[in-house]
């Protein structure tokens, strides 16, 4: 589980098909895990239709139970406008998880949405770095659909009925990566069928574990710490290189890796 006993969260729903059912997902699970959690919509000022969509969203998240609250950003038009809105939403986001003294940012990506991100990072040069994407974990941000594929969420949602909103800016030609969810990702599909595993398999073999010096570290002392991380042993211990040690602290309720 990515999220450690008696953790307070901040989920961000935008009212979409994926955050509404990431929202549903953890309230269910939360009694089981004992973890709590609060909801957080962003409003970009894009388009009017917005604010009803966190209106509907609000009205699930107190039906589930779960506090809700947003935030408005302004994004000025221009270029690069999809990476603008998501650096103001990330840091409204961030600054609510201060305000409320959460441990953990939930976000709803899947594991179509971290296919076409190395697509396009492919697309513009990116080298091995740039390809380790959307990791399950970063910092305070998780990701815990991440092994998703978009239609299973899909499928969830018409079960038990989770009501959402679609953003039409989702369909638009004008962005490269609705171009590369509606054309290359079917058309690489066609040549097999795997080739969304294969992309997330490529980044998560990139990724690696940043060590205390943002180095990457081999796969398996990747698979040692999630080990650590999934047992919260205080007591264990896993060598590195470079003369790194990672340990479990549970006042923080994540691994640290230092100096051994």
């Amino acid at each position: 589980m990515l999220v450690a006993r008696a953790s307070v969260g901040v989920v961000a729903v935008s009212g979409g098909p994926d955050s509404m059912a990431l929202l549903h997902v953890l309230a269910l699970l939360r009694g089981k895990h004992d973890f709590r959690f609060v909801a957080h919509g962003v409003d970009h000022g894009l388009r009017p239709e917005a604010e009803g969509e966190l209106d509907g969203a609000e009205a699930f998240a107190r039906a589930l139970d779960v506090p809700f609250d947003r935030s408005r950003v302004s994004v000025v038009a221009g270029g690069n406008l999809q990476a603008r809105a998501r650096t103001l939403r990330y840091e409204a986001l961030e600054a609510h998880v201060a305000r409320v003294g959460a441990s953990w940012l939930a976000t709803a990506h899947h594991a179509d949405d971290r296919a076409e991100t190395v697509l396009l990072r492919l697309l513009r040069g990116a080298g091995p770095r740039g390809l380790a994407v959307l990791p399950e974990r970063s910092g305070l941000r998780i990701r815990p659909m991440l092994a998703a594929r978009r239609a299973a969420i899909d499928s969830h949602n018409t079960r038990h009925a989770v009501p959402f909103f679609l953003d039409p800016s989702n369909d638009n030609p004008r962005f490269l990566r609705v171009r590369v969810r509606r054309e290359l990702l079917p058309l690489l599909a066609q040549l097999d069928a795997g080739v969304v595993e294969h992309l997330n398999a490529l980044a998560d073999d990139l990724a690696g574990c940043s060590d205390a010096r943002g180095e990457s570290m081999s796969r398996r002392g990747r698979e040692a710490i999630e080990a650590l991380e999934r047992s919260q042993s205080c007591t264990a211990r896993v060598r590195l290189s470079r003369a790194l040690v990672a340990r479990y602290d549970r006042t923080q309720a994540k691994v640290i890796i230092e100096p051994g």
